[in-house]
């Protein structure tokens, strides 16, 4: 039986965060994942990230996965993959199958990150072919390159929903709606913005009554709810798809837990039932500690500072971190992090566009081309201001604060477009000629337009409202993929085009 100091269970954000940072310190760390990548479901996700730079905002998830698996080998991190944990008993001895050979490790300390699966909701017909989690659909699109279907409907408007979505426009399939039982949008604001601004409806207060279809679903009756999410007779819609997407919550995966008998409690809103944990991340059960989805449902950058502190602690129970004032630092550092991550803002309104910090005014506006940071909703991402060269954006302590832009120092350089994970910024010269506007905003679709090229111009709600003149296509290694695309707009549509459509 071969004998480590640490083993973490789930190769995901957390896991191979805490991972490497045991490691980094001497502590022997193997790590553990039924997937054939590591990553978790960061190499699904094509879209930046939020959070600071600790958390590595403003890189799309499939990079942040193969940074932190190029760091887990760096620091000599032994990684075991297509390998599945089927037992754990009271000394630490992990079970676990890989091709198709039963194998026993002792660990002195374990990690649990185990990460989440995806609810399912039941209705009349939800068991055709073509009704599948946003999970499912997201895996077959940006891993296996393969489309699910031409016409998709998602149910769900929190993040995972509104982020699906946009990546199947992405793919190139169109997203019919996205619907929610709730009276108002679940996810970030900014997510929300992009599919409205490429034309997609959000239908709130509705819900799946029944699918139709014979070999796979066809039609979706929608109800209407009231605000008991009771069915509203009479109030059904038919809607032609082939596509059912279900984005309804997440459930922490707990069965590592409950075998080594850690306590567990129910907490709706962080998904279901967890472990309970203390500061240091450790389980009711000694040298058992839990981190990431398992948790509770959370941002990555979360999990990785989860993960982090667990590895830390780890590390120093094991007698490998000997420097306790730098310890102490490092833990307070991360746990400082976590509340900024964890803030509450939900009591905080959002603000408008006329009372938005970071939106100029017009006065200020007729003088020079400025950003126009439709930012409104504090959520914790801070890759504008540290992207400003010169010093134009704040957010100041707390990555929650909304960015306030200084006119007098922003010089119109553009770069805070492409860094913004939630695509909120765009660029306007009201000045370009006598009679046009130049508004330059994010895209992230191919084919690219092509200079010259006239093109329909979209506003905040994905309405048509004029056309224009594609005038610039601009991209750097360190936009990370994202163009921008600078088009001529007669000057009374400045503030409203925020989209084009070729």
């Amino acid at each position: 039986m071969k004998n480590i100091d640490l083993a973490v269970i789930g190769a995901g954000p957390a896991g191979l965060t805490a991972a490497i940072e045991a490691s980094k310190y001497g502590v022997k760390t193997l790590v553990i994942d039924e997937n054939s990548q590591p990553g978790g479901q960061l190499f699904k996700q094509i879209h930046k990230f939020f959070g600071s730079k600790e958390q590595m905002a403003g890189i799309r998830g499939n990079q942040i996965g193969k940074t932190l698996f190029e760091s887990a080998k760096n620091h000599h991190v032994e990684i075991k993959l297509d390998a599945q944990v089927i037992g754990i008993n009271k000394d630490n001895i992990l079970t676990y199958i890989k091709d198709e050979k039963y194998s026993e490790i002792k660990a002195r300390k374990i990690i649990l990150s185990c990460g989440a699966t995806e609810k399912p909701l039941s209705f009349p017909g939800w068991t055709l072919p073509g009704i599948m989690g946003a999970g499912a659909a997201q895996t077959l699109v940006n891993i296996n390159k393969v489309v699910p279907g031409k016409k998709v409907l998602m149910v769900g408007s929190g993040n995972v929903g509104l982020i699906v979505s946009y990546h199947l426009l992405q793919a190139g399939i169109k997203v019919v709606a996205i619907i929610d039982v709730a009276q108002q949008v679940k996810g970030y604001d900014v997510h929300a913005a992009k599919i409205k601004r490429a034309g997609i409806p959000i239908i709130l207060g509705f819900t799946i009554n029944r699918a139709i279809g014979n070999d796979h679903v066809e039609k979706v009756e929608l109800v209407e709810v009231d605000s008991n999410f009771k069915k509203i007779p009479d109030t059904q819609v038919l809607l032609d798809i082939d596509t059912v997407c279900l984005a309804v919550g997440l459930s922490p995966s707990v069965e590592l837990a409950q075998i080594l008998g850690c306590k567990l409690h129910y907490n709706a809103k962080l998904g279901g039932y967890i472990p309970i944990i203390d500061q240091n991340m450790q389980t009711s059960v000694d040298n058992i500690y839990a981190v990431g989805d398992m948790t509770g449902i959370e941002e990555a950058s979360v999990a990785m500072e989860e993960g982090r502190l667990a590895g830390l602690v780890c590390a120093d129970d094991l007698g490998c971190y000997t420097n306790k004032i730098d310890l102490q630092k490092e833990i307070a550092n991360i746990r400082s992090r976590l509340s900024d991550l964890r803030k509450d803002t939900t009591n905080l309104s959002s603000k408008t566009l006329i009372d938005a910090p970071g939106i100029p005014s017009f006065e200020a506006l007729n003088q020079k081309p400025l950003a126009v940071i439709e930012c409104m909703q504090p959520i914790p991402c801070n890759p504008c201001e540290k992207s400003c060269p010169f010093g134009a954006i704040t957010i100041g302590k707390s990555i929650c604060n909304l960015p306030v832009l200084d006119t007098e120092k922003c010089r119109g350089c553009s770069t805070c477009i492409a860094c913004c994970p939630g695509l909120a910024i765009f660029l306007v010269d009201m000045n370009y000629t006598n009679t046009t506007a130049l508004v330059k905003i994010p895209y992230e679709f191919y084919p690219l337009p092509k200079l010259g090229m006239i093109v329909n111009c979209l506003n905040r709600e994905g309405i048509i409202i004029t056309t224009g003149h594609i005038r610039s296509i601009t991209t750097a290694q360190k936009y990370n993929k994202t163009y921008i695309v600078g088009v001529e707009i007669d000057k009374s549509f400045a503030m409203d085009v925020r989209n084009i459509r070729m």
